[in-house]
């Protein structure tokens, strides 16, 4: 089905010693635009988070923005490095043998040994794949709820287009009767004036104006279009530009309809059919 531009999706992850949180929001635009807001320390994956952006999405303006935050050791709590420990009483026990009157490490100095007390942290390489799977997983929030988003504009759609035809129905049928009444109301005004209907020239002038005021073609090429954007919508896909194409020939018809009305129903049909399409291009301006 088609797809809104519109969207939101936020996702966090807490790591050792750090805090991550991606947020994407999406809006509709003529073309893919993507802004990705990075801390300096992260700001090397600005290229890496473009592509897989690009990759995921087709328009819209998009912007990524990634924070990171460091945590204090009282909140990630500090771990003793074994090894460490192990290599100074090693060494504290060459110190021993060697001196044999020196006094033993206490626990307090051994703790303040550089690289015995290990802060958590993780390696640069492993933080930028930790923000690079963020960023996949916001990106598929973020088509979940476009897509759920596009479901309704399909559904609002199809009304509209439902809307159309009942209008179109209303009409259709009363096309030929429309087109007489006209003719005979004509031809009462130049029989009112001292004029023959009947001579060949204002029959042939009667005919040519009665054809610039009949809208049979309008009538068919308004269902023609609606039975394509119903058959783009089902398609689904990036559908915006050609849905948006397709309300304007909706209008440009709607607008002829009203345009060659003699007929009050007529032009009542003509101005209901301009209100459904502006509402139809206000969400196809949403579809990307």
């Amino acid at each position: 089905m088609i797809v809104s531009m519109t969207g939101f999706a936020a996702v966090a992850a807490d790591l050792p010693g750090a805090s991550v949180a991606v947020e994407l929001r999406s809006v509709n635009h003529r073309y893919l635009d993507v802004t990705v807001k990075l801390p300096e320390e992260l700001r090397s994956l600005e290229t890496p988070l473009r592509e897989v952006l690009a990759g995921g999405l087709a328009r819209g303006k998009v912007e990524c923005r990634v924070a990171l935050a460091r945590t204090s050791p009282g909140e990630a709590g500090l771990s003793v490095d074994p090894l460490r420990v192990a290599a100074l009483a090693a060494a504290a026990a060459d110190v021993g043998r060697l001196v044999p009157g020196a006094a033993p490490l206490s626990t307090a100095e051994i703790l303040r040994w550089p690289g015995v007390l290990a802060e958590p942290s993780v390696a640069p390489e492993a933080l930028a794949g930790h923000v690079q799977a963020l960023v996949v997983a916001a990106l598929s929030d973020l088509n979940a709820s476009r897509a759920r988003e596009g479901a309704k504009m399909a559904a609002m759609l199809d009304e509209r287009c439902l809307a159309i035809e009942a209008q179109v129905a209303r009409v259709a049928p009363r096309i030929p009767a429309i087109h007489a009444a006209y003719v005979d109301k004509i031809g009462a005004r130049l029989r009112e004036a001292g004029a023959d209907p009947g001579e060949d020239r204002l029959k042939q002038e009667l005919a040519l104006f009665a054809t610039k005021v009949d809208v049979a073609e309008e009538v068919s090429r308004l269902g023609a279009h609606v039975a394509e954007v119903r058959r783009v919508v089902a398609a689904g896909g990036s559908a915006g530009k050609r849905l948006d194409f397709l309300m304007q020939e909706l209008q440009r018809e709607a607008n002829t309809l009203g345009s060659k009305s003699v007929d009050t129903e007529l032009s009542q049909v003509s101005l209901e059919l301009k209100v459904l399409i502006e509402q139809m291009r206000e969400q196809v301006q949403n579809v990307e």
